[in-house]
């Protein structure tokens, strides 16, 4: 098999799992960022602010990974097909999970053990939500490894950051 063959069933396939749990994430802080507003009951101005960051990266995601499978599917030749389209897509992506993940984390103390704390109210949905922002951020991490493997053979065959990442 060549890597054309590797990216037609792979690409779907990541972007996929991408969207899947950029739902599970924008369900779990969706629900927590209308508890907050509604009852006022967060530990601190961070938690609730890192929360609705990661509620916009999840839509973010969401949307503009659908529009990228889109172009991939339907005009792979188009420039949103390219391999710089995708760099700049998935290199924001990568940049507003990392933040966000790590900014859970940080407001979390690394991660909650709901058995001893009596601080955080929302203690499962907490973990969740930092759980499923750090497996994002590494499926966005593999997605943009592997989009940069494919810019650095479309420049070997002349076609440059600009070509598409089907040969």
């Amino acid at each position: 098999m060549d890597f054309n063959t590797h990216m037609r069933r792979g690409h779907p396939i990541v972007f996929s799992l991408i969207i899947l749990f950029c739902i599970i994430e924008l369900a779990i802080s969706a629900w927590l960022t209308s508890r907050f507003n509604s009852y006022q009951n967060y530990f601190s101005l961070a938690e609730r602010d890192r929360t609705r960051f990661l509620l916009f990266t999840s839509i973010w995601t969401i949307v503009l990974s659908g529009v990228y499978m889109f172009f991939f599917f339907s005009l792979p030749d188009s420039p949103m097909s390219s391999v710089a389209s995708h760099v700049v897509f998935l290199l924001l992506t990568w940049i507003f999970w990392t933040a966000g993940a790590a900014s859970i984390t940080a407001a979390l103390g690394g991660g909650l053990n709901c058995n001893t704390q009596m601080v955080f109210v929302y203690c499962g949905q907490l973990n969740a939500l930092e759980g499923f922002a750090w497996v994002i951020w590494l499926l966005v991490t593999f997605a943009i490894l592997v989009v940069l493997i494919r810019g650095i053979l479309a420049a070997r065959r002349g076609d440059g950051m600009r070509g598409s990442l089907m040969a």
